[in-house]
């Protein structure tokens, strides 16, 4: 439920509230020491939230997601494990491509993604990812939705990607 809710306030107002990220952190430490022995639960849990954070992390810093989105999927991380998070992060990277193509579509600026993305590989930098400096928040992807996603389908089904 609190997934739901980081998408609608990600979609509504580009942003996840604090408050909403740490209740998802601490049920995660709570969920992760209820279902393993308290400290391979912890162990878990810590794990889960240092992966989550490490993996998104560079996007942040390049500009490509905001830290409320960092800060979502690493609290998801504490539910999951370092495990499954590993895998939420790939669906969720999948999902963000596709919402992003249907974005830049539904815009008419399936061209200009096309040449950023072409730019980044062709520097093996991922500076060509972040958005235009001046860019509206509204035309901005709202990328928690996809890391939301991505570690519900993980949870949802324990054996994808595995």
């Amino acid at each position: 439920m609190l997934l739901v809710i980081a998408c609608v306030t990600d979609v509504r107002w580009r942003r996840i509230p604090n408050p909403l990220v740490l209740t998802l952190a601490v049920t995660g430490f709570a969920f992760s020491v209820w279902v393993d022995p308290w400290l391979a639960g912890l162990g878990r849990a810590i794990g889960g939230l240092a992966l989550g954070f490490g993996i998104w992390i560079v996007f942040f810093v390049i500009g490509a997601i905001g830290a409320g989105d960092v800060k979502l999927f690493a609290a998801a991380g504490a539910w999951l494990g370092p495990a499954a998070t590993w895998r939420a992060a790939l669906v969720a990277g999948a999902i963000g491509g596709a919402l992003a193509i249907a974005m830049l579509v539904r815009e008419r600026r399936a061209r200009e993604g096309l040449e950023n993305v072409m730019t980044s590989i062709s520097t093996r930098s991922l500076a060509g990812l972040a958005a235009a400096p001046g860019t509206s928040s509204s035309r901005q992807l709202p990328y928690g939705v996809a890391l939301a996603c991505g570690a519900l389908v993980v949870a949802w089904i324990p054996g994808i990607l595995a």
